[in-house]
């Protein structure tokens, strides 16, 4: 298996990045696009492996979408609420939105759609969003075991309704029936209990409903949600910009936290509607200064020699930042403790325990809990050749620890293409001390 290096920077950074587009927004608004009626037109759209799985899926159910990655541009023609082809198999990959958004939007028509996708996709679960979608008049088959993919739609439309979620694995399931409901023959009524990880997507996602047209009310109390949409109502067709990802641009936020300096992300802000945009407030608690307007956010490491203090934080509504968070804790001053974040056993691999394994190889004393895990850094960061278990998030936490210590090797980087195929490219340009990375 291949593997990458780098040196560790001798120098404080001062760089800018542009980053490609939004993952969850891009997947989010071709489902949006494809429920309006007519032509809208994505700018800015992520072309990564997770998108192509989404696109595919949509050409496979009959939607017709023409694709410009070059300037970044996809356009979809909706059919207002119908999905003209419900039949066929769509092959998801290990794509968590792909196969949660299709079921929900396969309910809608009228055939037999089958989604599968690799080995680890049929380990995590789509149980709860199955249960709730037929609640709402859903049909479905398992094919091997219930609760796991491949699984089977037998569409016939969405009636609406009241249905229920306890404590969901993922907030996806939330709006993957968020996103169909407008469809559906009336007013569908969600009610959340036992908490509701990741609230930010949900928030994300009714935002992205309303600039499509469609009202959907979200009421929040503590980690609970009830969530109302009137129906019927229609999508409207429309250009669209996608913001820049701000998950993906966590590492390079992150890293004048291990080395000093600045780094400044652009496009992404106070403005965004992406909950992960808010992970530079994690930093601030660590010492890092942040600088805030609508559309850029910059970080400078702790001042002069300082290292990052360590920190106790609960990141339930922001669990794609705990790998982040937990490898800039190898350079901090003190403990770090990462709470309530028991979703990520369910994602692309078991993250927490993909986490415990590799910091440990690195030096650090780590307790590995059921929801989160404490990360006490070394005196000395060990060589290592670090596993990414086919984890993107995996490989660009990791490649962090490569600015501040020597040795360290990442396999299988191309594990990145999930949704930021040039990942290595832009930071090898961080790397070399480049001030534009675009």
């Amino acid at each position: 298996m291949s593997a990458i290096t780098f040196e560790p920077m001798r120098t404080p950074l001062d760089a800018t990045v542009r980053l490609p587009g939004s993952k969850s927004m891009t997947n989010r608004a071709l489902i949006l696009a494809a429920l309006a009626r007519g032509k809208s037109r994505l700018t800015g759209a992520l072309f990564s492996e997770d998108t192509e799985r989404m696109l595919d899926a949509l050409s496979t159910l009959g939607f017709t979408i023409e694709t410009d990655s070059s300037r970044a541009i996809i356009s979809i023609t909706g059919h207002g609420g119908h999905v003209p082809k419900p039949e066929g198999n769509i092959h998801c990959g290990n794509s968590g939105t792909t196969i949660r958004f299709c079921t929900a939007l396969a309910a809608l028509g009228h055939g037999d759609v089958r989604l599968d996708g690799i080995a680890r996709m049929r380990q995590r679960p789509i149980g709860a969003l199955v249960e709730a979608l037929r609640r709402l008049g859903g049909l479905f088959e398992y094919e091997n075991i219930d609760g796991y993919p491949p699984l089977v739609v037998h569409g016939r439309g969405l009636t609406g309704g009241e249905t229920q979620f306890t404590r969901p694995e993922s907030s996806q399931f939330v709006s993957a029936i968020m996103m169909v409901a407008p469809s559906s023959f009336q007013d569908t009524y969600i009610d959340v209990v036992g908490g509701l990880v990741s609230q930010p997507y949900v928030t994300m996602t009714a935002n992205m409903m309303k600039q499509f047209g469609v009202d959907a009310i979200v009421h929040i109390d503590g980690e609970d949600a009830k969530i109302v949409i009137p129906a019927p109502q229609n999508y409207q067709a429309r250009e669209y910009a996608i913001e820049p990802d701000a998950s993906n641009a966590s590492y390079f936020l992150a890293a004048p936290a291990i080395v000093g300096g600045r780094v400044t992300a652009v496009g992404i802000g106070t403005g965004s509607l992406q909950g992960d945009a808010r992970f530079v407030d994690a930093l601030e608690r660590m010492g890092c200064t942040i600088e805030r307007s609508a559309d850029r956010l910059t970080v400078t490491g702790p001042a002069g020699d300082s290292r990052p203090r360590g920190i106790d934080i609960d990141l339930n509504d922001m669990p794609d930042m705990v790998q982040t968070l937990a490898v800039v804790a190898l350079f901090a001053d003190g403990s770090t403790h990462l709470r309530n974040v028991g979703n990520l056993r369910v994602k692309e691999t078991d993250r927490l325990a993909a986490l415990a394994t590799e910091l440990r190889k690195l030096g650090a004393d780590v307790v590995e809990r059921e929801d989160g895990i404490s990360i006490t850094p070394p005196d000395n960061i060990l060589p290592a050749s670090v596993a990414t278990y086919d984890d993107h998030r995996m490989a660009m936490s990791f490649a962090l620890a490569t600015l501040g210590a020597g040795n360290i090797a990442i396999e299988n980087p191309a594990c990145v293409s999930k949704t930021f195929p040039r990942f290595f490219d832009l930071w090898a340009q961080l790397v070399r001390g480049q001030s534009s990375i675009s």
